[in-house]
C-alpha cells in the first residue's frame, strides 16, 4: 500500500510522543526511509530491510535469508510488506525502545528541523 502523509499520520497517531518522538519527525523519517510504501524492500550487503519502517532481518524479523536473526520482534519479515501496519508499528516501538529514532539514518540527516511541512493539514 502506498500511504499519503495524512493517512500515515492517522495510522501513527498512537506513536506521537512515544519515546519523546513527535509525529512530524516520524512522518518525515518514514518518507525518506520507504516513501510511505509498505512494499518497499532494500537489500544491503548483509541484510534486507522491509516495509514502511524498513525493518531489518539482521535483528528484528526472520526471513529465509536470515534464519539466524535474533528476531527481536518475533515475526516473519514478509508481514511488514502487507497493508496492515499494526505489526509494523509494534516492532517500530520495540526499535524505538532499544535503539531510538536514530536507528533510521534519515532521521538525523533530514528530520530534525523544519518539521512543519510534515504535519497533515486538514482541509
Amino acid at each position: 500500500k502506498q500511504f499519503t502523509k495524512c493517512e500515515l499520520s492517522q495510522n501513527l497517531y498512537d506513536i506521537d510522543g512515544y519515546g519523546r518522538i513527535a509525529l512530524p519527525e516520524l512522518i518525515c523519517t518514514m518518507f525518506h526511509t520507504s516513501g510511505y510504501d509498505t512494499q518497499a524492500i532494500v537489500e544491503n550487503n548483509e541484510s534486507t530491510e522491509y516495509g514502511l519502517f524498513q525493518i531489518s532481518n539482521a535483528l528484528w524479523c526472520k526471513s529465509s535469508q536470515s534464519p539466524q536473526s535474533r528476531n527481536i520482534c518475533d515475526i516473519t519479515c514478509d508481514k511488514f510488506l502487507d497493508d496492515d501496519i499494526t505489526d509494523d508499528i509494534m516492532c517500530a516501538k520495540k526499535i524505538l525502545d532499544i535503539k531510538g529514532i536514530d536507528y533510521w539514518i534519515a532521521h538525523k540527516a533530514l528530520c530534525t528541523e523544519k518539521l512543519e511541512q510534515w504535519l497533515c493539514e486538514k482541509e
